[in-house]
């Protein structure tokens, strides 16, 4: 059950033998590899015979590993079956290079695989079959990279041309995607119209194993939209289906967000029943990371039940590590638990640390919402009219669910925020009073960023939002930059990480001692910096960001870096064009951003295309 949804067969076997398996990996795909495996075994003295069958045979046998998560299996398998289908033109080859390239995780995997889909689509006939289904790879793997706005182009696209009844698997293909990048942007509404478009193709083909998958996945979006009875529903028939293809670690998936669903509908003995079932179900089958998730719900139910000490001893195993081997979303509310079991011992200065861990990781992933909203802004998901078949009336639904769903993650964040002051004020009223020193961290960590010493993201966002609503008052220009330290990362790689560090500390120093005193510079994640110019023309901007893309080459790089120098790239955006909201004139900027990198670095972009090079700086700039 992972983050993203293993891929259907997407280019159908012209033989049936062959098609009839393709169809048994999505109903049953431990099966569907046995038959494989014996026919492989049979063709094994002389495969080049039939390399077409034999290719073939290969692609069932990787795309049955890639359904069970056997990834390297997988990828194997695919490799094989290159073998026996080079050419670049047969369906065969490029469903094994799909599949292969549907079963990397690493960057520097995905980025390969990307060139190779890319370089097999030049090939292709522009909205053929087989030009559509490397689309849909294409998107799975930029959603792995984050990419969340090219994923949805991409996506989107596949989704529209995969109207024809011979283009049905690459519809229910594009649509699976499409709902899990939906989720991750927080659009349930579209992530769920679209599960529902799978659900139904399941039911007709009869595909128990997809149905199973996807089942466990609508229930994943209902938990995330508060909805948990309707989402139990699904896991109880996800965990049937899964019972049904003896599949024990689905039965371990379902049972377990089961007792998520449970522990907030507040029915803790039934949710300890199904952690106690998915833990026995993750520990046989040796998934460490389930295991310690499911710990930590479990302890989650003893503090709930006034066993602090308890959840306390479990906790502390769950997080032996730091969260450094659990996923990162899972990681900050477990030192929100662990904060309130030592709250209730009475052990306040750990409360305390644990609630400071908490706080950052928190902002962290706001800041990761924040981006992911950016990005979801970027691509302008459009495809509404084909979900619910009512253009003019789902295009306005449709703007009006995104405006609703930003304000209501807004809303969910500050209600968080709320939450977390009210625990810290409890925790930390008897320490406080006789040492005025933390309340004075608090208030730092919640506005600076440790590091450089400028207003962290939050703090950048509140400043940036007071300065735009300042300017629509006074009808003055505002002006902002997003800037990107260029070749960060190889930078880091080649130097360390310590380096990497003294470049944005300096980076941020030039900042604060080139700029006006009433501009503004925060960090925005990363090697990524925000300024906000009040007051401020297009010209101004221009000259100051030249400034200092100037005096960033003096920062000086050790003998490793030989060859290497500090440079910046920036986008600008004036409120004169793009004054409407903050996410506007921040994603405005961000684009220029892009075409700033893509051009070359160390260049600053402007986002109005209109906007023409009158004066020398300008032409400058431009060149």
């Amino acid at each position: 059950m992972g983050s993203s949804p293993a891929l259907a067969t997407c280019l159908i076997s012209a033989d049936p033998a062959i098609r009839e398996l393709q169809t048994l990996v999505d109903k049953d795909a431990t099966r569907a590899l046995q038959q494989v495996l014996t026919q492989l075994q049979s063709l094994e003295r002389a495969p080049q015979v039939d390399a077409q069958r034999t290719a073939s045979l290969y692609s069932v046998q990787a795309q049955a590993y890639s359904i069970l998560e056997l990834y390297d299996d997988a990828k194997n398998a695919a490799s094989k079956g290159l073998k026996f289908a080079s050419l670049a033109s047969d369906p065969v080859h490029l469903d094994l290079l799909s599949t292969y390239a549907e079963n990397v995780f690493d960057a520097a995997g995905m980025d390969s695989a990307i060139k190779s889909i890319d370089g097999a689509r030049a090939s292709q006939v522009k909205g053929s079959l087989a030009d559509t289904c490397l689309l849909i790879t294409r998107g799975l793997l930029q959603y792995r990279q984050d990419r969340t706005d090219l994923a949805i182009g991409s996506l989107t696209q596949a989704y529209r041309a995969s109207t024809a009844p011979e283009f049905a698997a690459p519809r229910i293909n594009s649509a699976s995607m499409l709902s899990s990048v939906m989720r991750s942007t927080g659009d349930y509404v579209q992530a769920l119209a679209l599960n529902q478009e799978v659900l139904d193709w399941d039911t007709r083909q009869g595909a128990t194993l997809s149905l199973s998958v996807n089942r466990f996945l609508r229930g994943k979006i209902l938990n995330l939209m508060g909805q948990y009875a309707a989402a139990i529903g699904e896991f109880t028939e996800a965990r049937k289906l899964s019972v049904q293809l003896d599949d024990t670690q689905g039965v371990a998936f379902a049972d377990l967000l089961d007792c998520t669903a449970r522990i907030e509908l507040g029915q803790l003995d039934l949710a300890a029943s199904e952690c106690d079932n998915a833990l026995r179900a993750f520990t046989a089958g040796r998934s460490a990371g389930e295991v310690k998730e499911t710990q930590g719900l479990l302890a989650r139910i003893d503090l709930a039940n006034g066993h602090a000490e308890k959840a306390l001893y479990t906790l502390n195993e769950v997080l032996d590590q730091g969260g450094a081997d659990l996923l990162p979303s899972r990681v900050a509310s477990l030192y929100q638990w662990r904060a309130r079991a030592n709250a209730a011992l009475h052990n306040y200065r750990d409360a305390y640390t644990d609630l400071t861990e908490y706080v950052r990781l928190y902002a962290a992933a706001n800041d990761a919402e924040r981006s992911r909203a950016a990005t979801a802004l970027r691509a302008r998901f459009e495809t509404d009219q084909e979900i619910e078949r009512n253009i003019l009336l789902q295009r306005e639904l449709g703007v009006s669910q995104v405006q609703s769903q930003r304000q209501a993650r807004e809303l969910r964040w500050n209600a968080i925020v709320v939450t977390s002051g009210v625990l810290v004020i409890a925790l930390l009223i008897y320490f406080l009073i006789v040492n005025r020193r933390y309340r004075q961290q608090l208030v730092k960590l919640a506005s600076q960023d440790a590091l450089t010493g400028l207003p962290n993201r939050r703090r950048t966002a509140e400043l940036a939002t007071a300065a735009l609503a300042d300017a629509t008052a006074a009808q003055s220009p505002l002006t902002i930059a997003i800037i990107d330290m260029d070749h960060f990362k190889i930078i880091n790689d080649r130097c360390g990480h310590a380096t990497g560090d003294f470049v944005l500390k300096e980076f941020a120093r030039i900042g604060r001692e080139a700029l006006r005193p009433t501009d503004v510079l925060g960090r925005w994640g990363g090697e990524e910096f925000l300024l906000i110019m009040p007051d401020a023309t297009l010209d101004l901007a221009l000259a100051s960001l030249e400034r200092v893309r100037t005096l960033v080459f003096g920062i000086q790089l050790p003998a490793s870096g030989a060859g290497l120098r500090v440079s910046l790239s920036a986008g600008l955006a004036s409120s004169l064009k793009f004054g409407r909201s903050l996410d506007e004139l921040i994603a405005r900027a961000d684009s220029a951003l892009y075409v700033a990198k893509n051009a070359g670095r160390d260049l600053v972009r402007v986002a109005d295309e209109s906007y023409l090079a009158t004066t020398a700086i300008r032409r400058a700039i431009r060149q």
